[in-house]
């Protein structure tokens, strides 16, 4: 069943106001938005509810925090990133087993961040999953993934549209990774500090304070991007390897 705008989660329904504002020139690059509780009042939304939204939106490069001044809106997303094509369970697992647990499994229109990374049609239906990976004592990452549309999956990639509506459990990279013997991938990621906030803090078993990583990928086939998702790896999980460029 797809998500409707009325049914999505209310902190991506606010995001996506924001985001708007920020697209149709509300608010332009380089300004800084209101304070919290002016942006609170102007929206109607209580303060907790914005703070996660904001914390989405700087994880996604729209806006960035700049001490002394708040938060300002970005020219263009940063420039670093995580190149290994490789499913996190088995990247996290080097040091010790990773056990993936399913969350969530479910159809969704899309948002700003997979309207912007999978470039979906108007009214398209994107499958979406959320996944805890678990370690030996504790959760270290929070994924969730997006596949593109299934008529895009179909025409490029039919191995990887079959073994999705499988659901299996494991990453949906994990699945698109086995589905593509034979079938070339290209890969681009970011990587960026954030805190987890009260949702995802709960999701992982820390306090919504935790300092993390977001690493953002999108994944491609003959250019066309299948797969975009968002990790979250709180203080003390296993390192990756990370490419910076300048």
């Amino acid at each position: 069943m797809a998500v409707s705008g009325q049914q999505r989660r209310p902190v991506v329904a606010l995001y996506e106001r924001i985001a708007d504002a920020i697209h149709d020139g509300t608010y332009p690059p380089g300004s800084t938005l209101p304070s919290e509780p002016r942006l609170a009042g102007e929206l109607g939304v209580s303060r907790p509810a914005l703070r996660e939204a904001l914390l989405l939106l700087q994880e996604d490069g729209l806006l960035s925090v700049r001490r002394g001044v708040g938060r300002t809106v970005n020219d263009r997303p940063p420039r670093r990133g995580f190149e290994q094509l490789q499913p996190l369970e088995e990247l996290l697992g080097t040091g010790g087993p990773v056990r993936v647990r399913a969350l969530l499994r479910s159809v969704e229109e899309p948002t700003d961040f997979t309207t912007q990374h999978l470039l979906p049609a108007a009214g398209a239906e994107l499958r979406f999953w959320e996944t805890v990976l678990v370690g030996e004592a504790l959760a270290v990452a929070l994924c969730h993934e997006w596949a593109a549309p299934q008529d895009v999956l179909e025409r490029l990639h039919p191995a990887f549209a079959a073994a999705l509506a499988d659901e299996p459990a494991r990453s949906m990279l994990a699945v698109l990774t086995d589905a593509s013997r034979g079938v070339p991938l290209t890969a681009h990621s970011g990587v960026t500090a954030t805190l987890l906030g009260r949702r995802r803090g709960e999701q992982l078993d820390r306090p919504a304070d935790t300092p993390a990583v977001l690493i953002t990928q999108v994944v491609r086939v003959e250019g066309t991007p299948v797969l975009a998702a968002k990790h979250m790896l709180p203080t003390g999980s296993p390192a990756l390897p990370v490419l910076h460029s300048g």
